[in-house]
Order: structure tokens, then C-alpha cells, then sequence
């Protein structure tokens, strides 16, 4: 079996796995790679509400408000706002982490945003998946649904 027909069978079974899904974890794996997208291409302005700007409008209030309380402490946790020191304001703390991120090149940058929308999902999950269910839709969501949109 080559390597290209393997890796094909495991992409077909997460598909299965991601089309068995409720439709809030749908949702969670779409609101996940979205934002960290969105935070990906953030451009600072001084009036943008920037946790707005990068949570999708069609994310439904609750969610909104979790979202919004979560990613700054996500943020914070992966080490992105240490520049940031006493800062208290999420609007500023995501700032800051967003300008840490944009200055990271390469695989290190990759492995920040891939662990970013992880955990996005597993906050807009409400605790419904595992970190390595997150690890593996996530990467099969953003190559096979999410890009393949763009």
C-alpha cells in the first residue's frame, strides 16, 4: 500500500468521523478554524473591536460570549501575550498575542495556529472533544473543507 493510498483511507475516516458529528460540533470545528484564520490575517486599528473582528457574525450570541471571555485567556495560556505583562483588557491582551503571532515565521508559527484552533474548538465544543479528536478534525476541517472553500 503507498503512502498516498494510506494516508487517503485515514482523511476517508475522519471524514466519517466529522459527518457523524451533532451539528454544534460541527459548528465548534467551523468557528475554531475560522477565528484562528481570522486572527491569522488580523489587521490592527485602533476603533476595530478586535474580538469581534475575528469571531464570524454568524456564531450565535451564547457562543459569541464564551468565545470572547475564552480566547484571551487562550492567548494568555499559549504564552502569546508575555509581552503583555499586566495587561488586564482582553481587547488588548488579543491584540498583543495577534502582533506576538504575525512576527512568528515558518513551523513555529504553523504549530501556534494549529494549537490555537484546537483549543478554540474544544471552547466552542463546551468540553465535547478530546484534544486529539480536535488535533485530528481540525487539520482534516482546514485541508479538506475550509481551504477547499476558499
Amino acid at each position: 500500500m503507498s503512502l498516498k493510498s494510506f494516508l487517503n483511507k485515514i482523511w476517508s475516516a475522519i471524514r466519517s468521523l466529522f459527518n457523524s458529528f451533532p451539528a454544534d460540533l460541527k459548528i465548534a470545528v467551523h468557528a475554531g478554524v475560522v477565528i484562528t484564520e481570522n486572527i491569522k490575517n488580523f489587521m490592527d486599528s485602533p476603533l476595530a473591536d478586535v474580538l469581534a473582528a475575528v469571531i464570524p457574525g454568524t456564531v450565535d450570541d451564547k457562543l459569541k460570549e464564551i468565545l470572547r471571555a475564552g480566547i484571551p485567556q487562550i492567548l494568555a495560556d499559549l504564552k502569546l501575550a508575555d509581552e503583555c505583562t499586566g495587561q488586564t483588557d482582553p481587547q488588548e491582551i488579543t491584540k498583543c498575542a495577534i502582533r506576538v503571532l504575525q512576527n512568528l515565521d515558518g513551523d513555529i508559527k504553523s504549530a501556534f495556529l494549529h494549537n490555537l484552533s484546537v483549543l478554540i474548538t474544544q471552547l466552542a465544543a463546551d468540553g465535547e472533544l478530546s484534544w486529539s479528536d480536535g488535533v485530528c478534525i481540525v487539520e482534516w476541517y482546514y485541508q479538506h473543507q475550509f481551504k477547499v472553500a476558499e
